[in-house]
């Protein structure tokens, strides 16, 4: 590209010397500028090649949470942000799905955030800190919850550094509602404390139970959702029929902490004898709470609606029942109970399917991935 162009300029240098006076200095002297100038031209040209020929620098690498715009529908302005950071339930398969329900089928703006490695994978095989007390998780984009006007939060046994943890405690102050499912009642490992009052305030106070043990065979007994008669009404349980999962039953309360008087149960959890769908009852264990509300009220005097919800693997989510609890949830958090519709649609969009939950991460096929893998 540039020799064709420095031979053409050279080839008119010379046209233009037969007709210059060879014996004429100021002749020489004109003709030795043009040459000056046409190298001079030539090598400009030559060094803008080599600018425009440089590579691109890259491009930089999105950020590591999901969105989804909202469709037309009554959520249509409200942003719920769906967090996914839990080792076992398959949270990160779980959250993107039910955002896509919330947006598409509800008209919600979601936002998903998850835990990442250092080199911002998703990964949820990045262990609890039980042996190494000096591991930080991280949840990157934990500042959306101070324009959230719901949470959808899983986790479990997340250490984070304290700025992160600080976003959650000013949410529990913010007067907005929680929704926690499965592993969040035991979502924190250490870290800065929630403070109330200048005492700490655990999960149990915050959310009304805390994992105390494996009521349902763990991993062995899936569970069937009973609708308490006495609140068959309440707006949580509009167009609820069925209720059942592959997730145990978590015993959260005992004759020490037993079910808080401000909490009002929706659901019972029937332990099964195995995860088959159609399993008999274990008749040895009774059926405990795995749904229920209350009122929480932080530091800002501001009273926040918590459902809490112990199923909620990923596997859990092809139940149409649990899909439908957990959205009439939202609903009813945000105060929108009278737009709950028993024929609302909580069909899953696109492609879900799910791996099993557990710890097994080769056998599993569960490994870090890049964000987008999860769109």
């Amino acid at each position: 590209m540039i020799l064709p162009i420095i031979a053409h300029y050279i080839a008119a240098a010379f046209d233009a010397r037969e007709n210059i006076q060879e014996s004429s200095f100021m002749n020489r002297f004109i003709f030795t500028l043009i040459c000056i100038g046409l190298m001079a031209f030539a090598d400009d040209r030559w060094a803008g090649a080599q600018e425009v020929a440089r590579p691109e620098p890259p491009v930089p690498s999105s950020e590591p949470w999901l969105t989804f715009p909202g469709a037309d529908g009554p959520g249509k302005g409200k942003h719920v942000v769906l967090i996914a950071a839990d080792q076992e339930y398959r949270s990160e398969q779980s959250m993107p799905m039910l955002a896509k329900v919330l947006a598409q089928h509800h008209g919600f703006d979601c936002t998903v955030l998850f835990s990442v490695n250092d080199e911002g994978e998703v990964d949820p095989t990045l262990p609890a800190p039980f042996k190494d007390k000096a591991k930080r998780h991280r949840i990157p984009g934990l500042q959306s919850l101070a324009d959230a006007d719901c949470v959808i939060w899983l986790s479990r046994f997340m250490q984070l550094p304290d700025d992160q943890m600080q976003h959650f405690h000013d949410y529990f102050d913010a007067g907005k509602p929680l929704i926690a499912l499965r592993t969040a009642n035991h979502g924190f490992y250490g870290g800065k404390q929630y403070r109330k009052a200048d005492k700490n305030v655990p999960l149990r106070d915050l959310l009304g139970g805390t994992f105390m043990g494996h009521h349902g065979g763990w991993h062995r007994e899936s569970t069937q959702g009973i609708i308490v008669d006495a609140n068959k009404t309440h707006p949580i349980l509009v167009g609820v029929d069925d209720i059942w999962g592959t997730s145990d039953v978590y015993r959260c309360h005992s004759d020490r902490f037993p079910f808080p008087k401000d909490c009002r149960a929706l659901v019972l959890g029937q332990p099964l004898i195995n995860l088959e769908r159609n399993a008999p009852p274990n008749k040895d264990k009774e059926p405990l709470p795995i749904a229920w509300t209350k009122t929480w009220v932080g530091n800002q005097g501001r009273p926040s609606r918590i459902f809490h919800f112990t199923m909620g693997s990923a596997v859990d989510f092809q139940n149409a029942g649990v899909r439908r609890l957990t959205i009439n949830g939202v609903y009813w958090g945000l105060g929108m109970e009278e737009m709950i519709r028993p024929e609302s649609s909580v069909e899953i969009v696109g492609h879900y399917e799910p791996l099993k939950a557990g710890f097994n991460y080769e056998t599993l096929n569960v490994k870090p991935r890049k964000v987008e893998f999860y769109k």
